[in-house]
């Protein structure tokens, strides 16, 4: 096995090695097995990888002397297996929605270990929450604490409640549609304004509701962590503020997530061990200034976790070539399975599943649906490309499958995780049958159609 450049290390799954033959192997499998196997796009997940990050967060969180939990943001990537493979490890999963809860549930997560999030929780949602026992509910707004004492009452239960507060702290090192913590978001309870406290002031007399603490998020792929210490700084000078006022003291909280994860040789790199523990002393750092117990500490990583694990295996077809303008290189997957650089302007960097001695080209890769959006890369350097060639995109682990959809009526990929040369499927591929499955009164036997099979 040959190592590669040190710019590609920091993208690249833990296990990731180029053979004799110039494959490109994950996981002790040859990616061109994996997809002649289980076809493509297909994505893949380095397991080895997934374990050290989890070792790295905790080696972050061991240097905070009080009790510490990892929550798993569930809207990264979510799949039953995989939520099975978080809970024996020990994490729970922080869930936004009904949907997330449920596939939790079906994998076995104990239901104290759930944190229900989410900025306009339906009733229905917050009903079957409390059937199931959810450990946590994360109030974002006003509304909520009524909603949810009122369940709370018809199903005769108590509830812990963290309110997510809104510190005004907008990072700046991100894209606008990741940023949360500024007061003109959706999300959280302003401080600023006076909702957090009318919220403190509402939970003391509804019934049901105990106030266990604090939660923040104020963004994602964030590599600059002073907007943290700043927010967690005004989280606890309000905590002092409510424990003075209405006795109120936070036994929990939680800076949520939002850690950076390079997706290109030219983003900045986090040592997130480094960063966790920077994050729980600067909290142990807030409580001691303002006289408060060191609340147990959460923290809730979603891409962190998984997205250097995963990639996306596409196979090659059309090639257009533009003398003098560009190349365009076409997969066969696209914006249905990674919509992110078309809504964030994501970058992404490919690379060949073989190497070759053909010459490396600057190309753009695109995807076969029908949008001039529809470019997964805009400038990729390729071994000359022909149809057939496979090609894998690094960092593909978090938020691609999670907003993939049905475009077109495409077919959503299969999933692998695979360690020490042991493959797992994860998540089947879609068949044509499933894009029917919810249509009323048609299906492949009664128009007489007989669905080919599916890879």
């Amino acid at each position: 096995m040959h190592e590669f450049d040190t710019e590609l290390v920091r993208l690249l799954p833990d296990t990731a090695r180029k053979g004799a033959d110039g494959q490109l192997w994950v996981g002790g499998r040859p990616l061109a097995e994996l997809a002649e196997e289980f076809g493509t796009p297909l994505y893949v997940y380095d397991v080895a990888t997934i374990r050290a990050t989890c070792a790295a967060l905790r080696r972050g969180l061991a240097r905070y002397p009080g009790e510490v939990s990892l929550i798993y943001a569930a809207k990264a990537y979510a799949s039953v297996a995989f939520f099975q493979w978080l809970a024996r490890e020990g994490l729970g999963i922080d869930c936004v929605s009904d949907g997330e809860l449920f596939m939790a549930q079906c994998a076995g997560v104990p239901a104290e270990r759930l944190v229900f999030h989410g900025n306009n929780k339906l009733e229905s949602e917050l009903e079957f929450a409390l059937r199931i026992g959810v450990g946590r509910f994360v109030i974002d707004n006003l509304d909520e604490l009524e909603l949810l004492a009122a369940s709370a009452t018809r199903q005769g239960k108590a509830v812990s409640v963290w309110l997510r507060l809104n510190p005004g702290v907008e990072p700046h090192d991100t894209h606008a549609y990741r940023r949360t913590g500024q007061l003109d978001s959706k999300f959280g309870l302003p401080i600023e304004t006076g909702d957090a406290e009318r919220a403190v002031h509402s939970c003391r007399s509804l019934p049901g509701l105990r106030i266990l603490g604090y939660h923040i998020h104020i963004g994602s792929q964030l590599f600059d962590l002073a907007p943290y210490r700043e927010a967690i700084e005004r989280t606890f000078t309000f905590a002092a503020q409510m424990r003075d006022r209405y006795g109120i003291v936070p036994l929990e909280f939680s800076p949520g997530g939002g850690l950076g994860v390079p997706y290109t040789p030219n983003d900045p790199v986090l040592d997130l061990a480094e960063a966790v523990a920077m994050l729980a002393e600067w909290v142990q750092a807030a409580a001691r200034a303002w006289k408060l117990p060191l609340p147990r500490l959460f923290l809730e990583p979603g891409r962190s976790l998984v997205a250097r694990a995963g990639l996306a295996l596409y196979r090659v077809g059309a090639v257009k070539r533009i003398p003098g303008v560009r190349t365009y290189v076409a997969v066969d997957g696209g914006m249905a399975d990674n919509i992110r650089p078309a809504l964030y302007g994501a970058q992404y960097v490919a690379l060949p599943a073989r190497f070759t001695e053909r010459p490396v080209e600057r190309v753009t890769v695109v995807g076969k649906y029908c949008e001039s959006g529809d470019v997964l890369i805009r400038e990729a350097w390729l071994p000359t490309p022909q149809r057939g060639d496979l090609v894998a995109v690094l960092v593909a682990g978090a938020y691609c499958l999670a907003m993939a959809s049905n475009y077109n009526l495409a077919r959503r990929p299969a999933v692998v995780a695979v360690e020490d040369g042991r493959v797992m499927v994860w998540q089947r591929r879609e068949t044509l049958d499933d894009l029917i499955a919810r249509e009323i009164g048609v299906s492949g036997k009664e128009i007489g159609i007989e669905f080919p099979p599916c890879p």
